[in-house]
């Protein structure tokens, strides 16, 4: 099976345009979408109802720090962050607000877990930057691979039969494999607003039959994106960093 892992579109209209082309035409069989469908970007209501329409053809979707907040939720935010949260309600219909507040905060699956932060506690919107944060998951979770976002830049970690971490950047469009005498945590990566220094729009595809999992970048109209983000009126920031990716 070939399972398609988008992240942290963050209302950006132009990147999950363009991930979701490339998915489909690199083929999968299962699409998931790890949560932060909102915030930063210009364009939420259509991201949501892009997202809503994916689902209800059988995709299925986590819930983000960034929803939660948009529907209502006391989240730690920084203040760009929280402009553009205040923003983006009231350019949410009711449809979309029902639906992001009706979203799982993890999936499980066989001996795979899919969160859009962290196992350990998902509802504390940890980051996993480090050996030692993607400890804590490994320590507390039995699954043998776990799927995250929340970061915006794509990692892998490692565990070892005999406790030894590691960790390292992948390669886009390099196939990894995912070694079965060892434990997996994943991070996949910004749809919408990547910050490793390389702005075109990340997804991960991950192929359970091969156990091998390959990260994916791909060109956006990233001025198109930062112009719109201009043009209602929210933080210059926001659509600066999109050129830089950071």
């Amino acid at each position: 099976m070939r399972i398609a892992l988008l992240a942290d579109i963050h209302a950006n209209r132009e990147a999950l345009s363009a991930c979701l082309e490339d998915v489909r035409a690199k083929g999968y069989d299962r699409l998931m979408f790890l949560g932060d469908y909102v915030g930063y970007g210009a364009d939420p209501e259509w991201c949501v109802e892009t997202v809503m329409n994916e689902v209800a053809r059988g995709a299925e979707a986590l819930m983000g720090n960034h929803d939660s907040a948009a529907v209502g939720a006391r989240e730690s935010m920084n203040s760009n962050a929280q402009i553009t949260l205040e923003w983006t309600r009231g350019q949410l219909g009711a449809a979309s607000r029902a639906f992001l507040a009706g979203l799982p905060m993890q999936i499980t699956d066989v001996n795979r877990l899919f969160v859009h932060s962290e196992g350990s506690a998902p509802t504390k919107w940890t980051y996993i930057v480090d050996a030692e944060d993607a400890a804590q998951s490994f320590r507390v979770t039995s699954a043998r691979q776990m799927f995250v976002g929340h970061v915006h830049r794509p990692a892998l970690f490692a565990v070892a039969t005999t406790g030894k971490l590691t960790h390292f950047v992948p390669v886009s469009g390099v196939p990894v494999p995912l070694l079965t005498q060892r434990r997996w945590l994943t991070v996949v990566g910004s749809v919408g607003q990547p910050r490793d220094g390389n702005p075109a729009a990340a997804w991960c595809l991950l192929d359970t039959d091969r156990s091998e999992i390959t990260f994916m970048r791909v060109p956006y109209d990233i001025e198109g994106a930062a112009a719109k983000i201009l043009k209602a009126g929210l933080p210059e920031a926001l659509a600066r960093r999109l050129t830089v990716g950071r």
